[in-house]
């Protein structure tokens, strides 16, 4: 398959720059993955499709302040975009500067020296904190990573509206944006009406907007994302669909999750680094369905949704989000395929 068969025509006013006001105001299609039938509905209606024992499987994964803005001792301004944190002091960091950084370079933040560049991995350099915790660094002087199609500097409300209500985990740079329509309100009620929750760990990189840049999708090579897939977890699945019932993933990062975790003909307790790359003609080993937002033409993400729900149903649903003018991206409007 080639990249182009997965492009479509989007307006720009239709990329999202701001949440709403409230997170579980957004818009809601609805795609029937067999039939490629959808309704356009509202968030909170997703009570109305989700059956008592199904399961909702979530990314508890924390977004880092981890865009941090310095310089170097020439007063030359460095942009360090934290990519993963290794321990306490050491991460692989993309860096920006007018001129290239060599190694030993020190970036200074308020004119104090705090950070140094070690080493240089491919595209990545590796940077290490002189004087405190690297989360102390960035709690200090970073702010959250908007995407790239957020053409906004990052506001004082991103640092909690950028971020699931459920977040636990540190150590994302990317929100896993299926759950930001979720409210602690709705989660009780989903409870109430007997859908169960579980969660996983994928911290979602900086590689997740990176573009597919081969013709033939099968040549593209994913970035890597650590992960965590808990016993608690697969037994939730596993008593699950011993009951009949559905599980549901919320995001793309859960799927990514949930499917790496099946290895040897079964769904197993995974912790560890995964670049799978779920395109049409993959069979799914462990979902039901999945609760996502819209993603971009020729990503990888709206590959994996054409793998699930069909490439001719995504895109002539997505067609019709376009011209129902729902919101896209990260701060947009939701799809349930199911």
């Amino acid at each position: 398959m080639k990249k182009d068969d997965f492009s479509y025509e989007l307006p720009n006013e239709l990329v999202a720059q701001h949440p709403l006001e409230n997170r579980d105001a957004s818009r809601l299609l609805v795609l029937d993955k067999r039939t490629g039938q959808y309704s356009d509905q509202v968030f909170t209606d997703i009570l109305d499709y989700l059956n008592p024992g199904d399961l909702l499987v979530f990314n508890n994964t924390k977004v880092i302040p981890a865009r941090l803005l310095g310089n170097k001792a020439s007063g030359g301004k460095v942009e360090v975009f934290i990519e993963r944190v290794l321990d306490s002091r050491s991460a692989k960091a993309m860096l920006k500067s007018s001129k290239s950084l060599k190694l030993g370079t020190v970036i200074y933040f308020n004119e104090q020296p705090l950070l140094q560049v070690t080493a240089k991995q491919g595209m990545f350099y590796l940077v290490e904190a002189i004087s405190s915790e690297l989360d102390v660094l960035m709690q200090e002087h970073g702010v959250m990573p908007l995407p790239p199609y957020i053409n906004r500097p990052a506001e004082s409300d991103d640092t909690s509206r950028y971020q699931t209500v459920y977040a636990q985990s540190e150590g994302a740079v990317a929100a896993p944006t299926a759950g930001l329509h979720f409210t602690p309100e709705l989660l009780e009620k989903l409870a109430n009406h007997g859908v169960r929750s579980t969660y996983v760990t994928l911290h979602v990189g900086a590689g997740t907007f990176q573009p597919v840049k081969t013709d033939d999708i099968e040549s593209h090579q994913m970035h890597k994302e650590w992960l965590q897939v808990s016993q608690e977890t697969c037994d939730a699945i596993h008593d699950t669909k011993a009951a009949g019932g559905r599980v549901i993933a919320v995001g793309t990062t859960a799927v990514r999750s949930l499917e790496s975790a099946f290895q040897e003909n079964e769904l197993k307790p995974f912790q560890g680094d995964t670049n799978i790359f779920i395109y049409p003609g993959y069979s799914f080993q462990i979902i039901d369905g999945l609760l996502t937002n819209f993603h971009l033409p020729e990503s990888t993400l709206i590959m994996l949704v054409s793998a699930l729900a069909g490439r001719e149903n995504i895109l002539t649903a997505y067609a019709h989000a376009v011209e129902q003018e729902y919101r896209f991206f990260s701060y947009g409007d939701a799809m349930l395929i199911a």
